[in-house]
């Protein structure tokens, strides 16, 4: 079995969605990759793990918008 890098069930309790929890790390990591500096000093190296970093670290927050996009 496979250790946890993050706390993953800490980070879904931040949000109500894990959907959301996955956006989110995914356009944090884009605009990482596009040039926004890190605002969380950790040992990841990858922009989706660093990104990952900053929402376990709450350096970032999710927001979900009350109604979904249709």
């Amino acid at each position: 079995m496979a250790r946890e890098r993050f706390g993953l069930e800490q980070m879904r309790q931040q949000t109500e969605s894990k959907y959301a929890l996955v956006v989110a790390a995914a356009k944090r990591g884009r605009s990482i990759m596009d040039g926004a500096p890190p605002v969380h000093s950790g040992l990841a190296v990858k922009p989706v793990t660093i990104a990952l970093e900053e929402l376990e670290s709450g350096a970032i927050t999710i927001l979900v918008p009350s109604i979904g996009i249709k």
